[in-house]
């Protein structure tokens, strides 16, 4: 584990109420039910004048939510940098993981093999791991998709689809998400005619 020594201090739950969105904090570091002794470097999602006695939620730089009491004994706090306070073991970042989703024409396995090979060249071997590999045949056409107001939705404005991506392959669907109270619809993909009378 990659982890550095930090000087911090723990805040009440009216130290964290003055807090805004930019302030670097540190809480608990758990991973998927694993709990791990250090801390990680968070982000409040809302500032915390808006704590309204639930309780108050960070956002670690790894992506996890975490719901904290400050005032509550019995869990890690919410905590600060502070050259006053006392050193705590901080949790870093090792990488960026992506996930990708490759197109590979006429693939087979040894052109998946060569991109593989060619990541773990550029970034070093050891690095590059494949954490999950699906392949999927991709068909030979292109979808038109659209979004548009989900049913029941009120106080939609007057337009009522917004085109949002164009000339994709229908497996690419699997990998995005409609924007809250939208839905997709796919069409088949029709070229555009242009019926303007020509002289």
């Amino acid at each position: 584990m990659n982890t550095e020594k930090v000087t911090a201090r723990r805040l009440t739950s009216e130290e964290v109420s003055e807090l805004g969105l930019q302030e670097e904090i540190f809480v608990s570091a758990e991973l998927d039910d694993l709990s791990l002794d250090c801390f990680a470097p968070a982000h409040l999602t809302k500032p915390g004048k808006y704590f309204d006695g639930g309780s108050f939620i960070a956002r670690t730089i790894f992506g996890k939510e975490i719901h904290i009491l400050p005032n509550n004994a019995e869990e890690r706090g919410i905590w600060v940098a502070d050259e006053a306070g006392e050193e705590i073991e901080v949790l870093q970042s090792a990488g960026v993981l992506l996930n990708l989703a490759l197109f590979v024409p006429n693939g087979n396995k040894e052109s998946l093999e060569s991109l593989y090979t060619a990541a773990r060249e550029a970034f070093g071997a050891g690095i590059v791991q494949r954490w999950n590999e699906e392949v999927v045949a991709v068909p030979d056409i292109k979808v038109d998709l659209f979004e548009e107001p989900a049913r029941g939705r009120k106080n939609t404005s007057g337009q009522n689809r917004d085109r949002r991506a164009l000339d994709i392959y229908p497996t690419r669907v699997r990998f995005m998400e409609p924007s809250t109270g939208w839905k997709f619809i796919v069409e088949p993909h029709h070229e555009p005619v242009d019926d303007t009378p020509t002289i």
